[in-house]
């Protein structure tokens, strides 16, 4: 099985938003408590679920203009 170069970097790119997505709301997790969140915790989960919905919709157009 042969993957193209620009396949690679998709997945690559996709991987690495993931990743960065998934240290994001283990940060804001932990500096709002583990046991009880607040509103400000939840606005905080809220808030890194829309930048990551924004930073995947950059990287498919970045990809695709590519």
């Amino acid at each position: 099985m042969d993957i193209e170069r620009e396949t690679l970097v998709e997945i690559a790119v996709s991987t690495v938003a993931v990743v960065l997505f998934v240290a994001a709301l283990v940060v804001v997790g932990d500096s709002n408590g583990a046991s009880q969140l607040t509103s400000e915790g939840g606005i905080s989960i809220v808030a890194t679920i829309l930048g990551f919905v924004l930073l995947m919709a950059v990287v498919g157009v970045f990809l695709d203009r590519r």
